[in-house]
C-alpha cells in the first residue's frame, strides 16, 4: 500500500462533520478543499452579530470533548491552542408547570439529592439505569460509533450484542423500567430530542448519551459554538488546507462508477481524487448528484424514509442579567407523551410546548454587550413535510407565544427587556441548510434507520464519493458527526493509498 501523499479531496459543507473530516484528511497528506455554500463556516453551527450580541444557531452541548482534541492529536498539536472549553454546571436544570426544578449534572452527591426530591425509590432505580447506559455506551457508541456500516453482514455482527441490550426499545421504556416518577423519565429521557429522536421511538441505545456525559461531562466554548467551528478551520489551514466560502456547489460530476470534478454556482469547479459531501443527505443525491442515474435512484429511495422534525428558534437579546437561570434549561410543557406524538406522528402545531432555553452569558458573557444577556429559546415543530404552514405567518404568532411562556415562568417583564429578537423557522432551515422538509437533524434515528440502515459513508455505487454529517451512522450531534468523519475518513485515506 502507498501513501495518500499527492492526493486530492473535496469535503462539501464545512458544518462538525465537514470539518472534523477534513482536518483527518489534511493530516494523512490528502490535499484538501472544504466548499462551503454560506458566507461562514459551520453548517448548523452558524451565528449572527447583531447589536453586540452573539448568537449561536445551532448546537449549544458540548460533549465527549476527546473525539474533538484527537482532530489536534493527529498532527502533535493541542486544541487548547485554538479554543478554551469551559464547564457548564449543573448540565440542564429541568422545570415543569408546577414549579418543580431538577438539576441535572455528574456530581453524585449533588444527583442523589435531586433524584430523592423526586421520589426517593428512584435512587436505586437510577444506579440500574446508569449501568444499562454504561453497557449499551459500550456497545453503541466505543465499538460501533465511528465504523462504517457499508455491509449488511456488518449489522448482522453487531446485532446480537445489541438485541442483548433490547435494543428494540425506546428510551422512555428502558428509562420506566427502572424509574418510578413520571418526573425522572421525562429527565432521562428527553436527550433523544436533542438528536431528533422522540423519547417514545428511538432506540434505546441512545441511553449512551447518559454515559457520554457523565464520564466527559458538558461543555461550552468561550465565545460561542462558533468559536470551536473557527479553530477548527484555523487548524485545518494551518495544516494547509484550503477554504472556500460562499459558493455552493451546483454539481458533483460523474464519470461511470467515479465522481469525477465538483462544480459551484459561481462557475468554480476542479477535478479532484475523491468527493465527500456534509451537506444534507437528500440534497447530496436529489441535487449533487442529480446528473447520474445513482443520485436520481437513491433520492428516490430517501424520500420512502422517515426524516427527524424541525425546529423553531427564538433569538433574542434583553437586558439584564440573570445568574438564577443556568446556562441550559428544558421548560417542559403540560404534556410530554401527547406533545411528542403531535410533532412526530399528527404533525399539528400544539397549543402548548415544551422549550430548551439557552442562557449562554451565564456562563460567558462576553456573548452580550455588558449588563445585558443573550438567549435563545427552541421548540420541535414537525417538518414542512408533515406540517406545511405558512411560516412567515405563523412565525411571528408562535414566537411570542413562546417569548410569554419564557416571561410567565422565568423573567417577567421580558417583552420590555428586549432589545434584539429574531426567530427561525423550518423554511430557514430548507433555504439555508438545503435541509430536506426543513428537517433539523436528517433522517430519524429510529432502530431500522440506523447503522446500515442509514446513509453509507461510502456511497455503494460511485466509488470515490463519500458521505459524512447527520444523515450517516451514528447520527446527529457534534460526537455522531465527528465520529462518522472518522468513519468516513478511515475509508478515504485507504482507498486513496491503494
Amino acid at each position: 500500500m502507498t501513501t495518500p501523499e499527492g492526493r486530492t479531496a473535496c469535503v462539501i459543507g464545512a458544518g462538525f462533520g465537514g470539518m472534523a473530516l477534513a482536518i483527518r484528511l489534511q493530516s494523512a497528506g490528502i490535499a484538501t478543499t472544504v466548499v462551503e455554500s454560506r458566507d461562514k463556516p459551520g453548517g448548523r453551527a452558524y451565528y449572527w452579530e447583531k447589536d453586540g450580541f452573539t448568537f449561536d444557531a445551532g448546537p449549544t452541548v458540548v460533549t465527549d470533548p476527546a473525539c474533538l482534541r484527537e482532530l489536534w492529536e493527529l498532527s502533535g498539536h493541542d486544541m487548547d491552542e485554538d479554543l478554551e472549553l469551559m464547564k457548564v454546571m449543573p448540565f440542564y436544570r429541568l422545570n415543569w408547570p408546577d414549579g418543580v426544578n431538577f438539576d441535572y449534572s455528574n456530581d453524585e452527591e449533588d444527583l442523589r439529592k435531586e433524584i430523592m426530591k423526586l421520589e426517593p425509590a428512584d435512587v436505586a432505580g437510577y444506579d440500574r439505569f446508569l449501568d444499562y447506559a454504561a453497557g449499551v455506551y459500550e456497545e453503541g457508541y466505543v465499538k460501533l460509533g465511528t465504523v462504517p456500516f457499508l455491509k449488511f453482514s456488518s449489522m448482522i455482527k453487531a446485532a446480537p450484542a445489541l438485541m442483548k441490550k433490547q435494543a428494540w426499545r425506546s428510551v422512555y421504556s428502558m428509562v420506566s423500567k427502572y424509574i418510578k416518577s413520571e418526573k425522572l423519565r421525562e429527565a432521562l429521557s428527553f436527550h433523544t430530542l436533542l438528536v431528533g429522536g422522540s423519547p417514545m421511538k428511538t432506540s434505546s441505545i441512545y441511553a449512551l448519551i447518559h454515559k457520554l456525559e457523565k464520564d466527559g461531562g458538558v461543555w461550552w466554548t468561550r465565545g460561542g459554538t462558533n468559536r470551536l467551528i473557527a479553530g477548527m478551520v484555523r487548524h485545518f489551514e494551518r495544516l494547509g488546507g484550503t477554504m472556500r466560502l460562499g459558493d455552493g456547489v451546483s454539481r458533483v460530476e460523474t464519470e461511470g462508477k467515479r465522481a469525477k470534478a465538483v462544480h459551484t454556482q459561481s462557475g468554480w469547479s476542479q477535478r479532484f481524487d475523491a468527493v465527500a459531501s456534509n451537506a444534507d443527505i437528500m440534497h447530496s443525491y436529489k441535487d449533487l448528484l442529480g446528473d447520474s442515474q445513482r443520485g436520481k435512484a437513491e433520492a428516490k429511495a430517501l424520500k420512502k424514509k422517515s426524516f427527524s422534525p424541525s425546529l423553531f428558534v427564538v433569538h433574542f437579546g434583553i437586558e439584564g442579567t440573570w445568574p438564577g437561570i443556568p446556562h441550559h434549561m428544558i421548560l417542559f410543557g403540560p404534556r410530554y407523551h401527547g406533545l411528542l406524538d403531535d410533532i412526530y406522528s399528527k404533525g399539528i402545531l400544539p397549543a402548548d410546548f415544551s422549550i430548551y432555553l439557552h442562557h449562554p452569558t451565564v456562563t460567558d458573557p462576553s456573548m452580550a454587550p455588558e449588563g445585558m444577556s443573550t438567549f435563545y429559546a427552541l421548540v420541535p415543530v414537525a417538518h414542512l413535510g408533515k406540517m406545511p404552514l405558512d411560516w412567515d405567518k405563523v412565525g411571528p404568532e408562535l414566537e411570542k407565544r413562546v417569548l410569554d411562556e419564557v416571561g410567565r415562568r422565568l423573567i417577567p417583564d421580558i417583552h420590555d427587556r428586549i432589545v434584539t429578537k429574531f426567530h427561525y423557522t423550518p423554511i430557514d432551515f430548507a433555504v439555508d441548510l438545503n435541509a430536506h422538509m426543513g428537517s433539523a437533524f436528517s433522517l430519524e434515528p429510529v432502530l431500522w434507520q440506523s447503522a446500515f440502515f442509514r446513509g453509507h459513508n461510502r456511497d455503494d455505487e460511485i466509488e470515490n464519493f463519500y458521505l459524512v454529517g447527520a444523515g450517516t451512522h451514528p447520527g446527529a450531534g457534534i460526537p455522531g458527526v465527528v465520529g462518522s468523519a472518522k468513519a468516513t475518513a478511515g475509508l478515504m485515506i485507504e482507498d486513496l493509498s491503494s
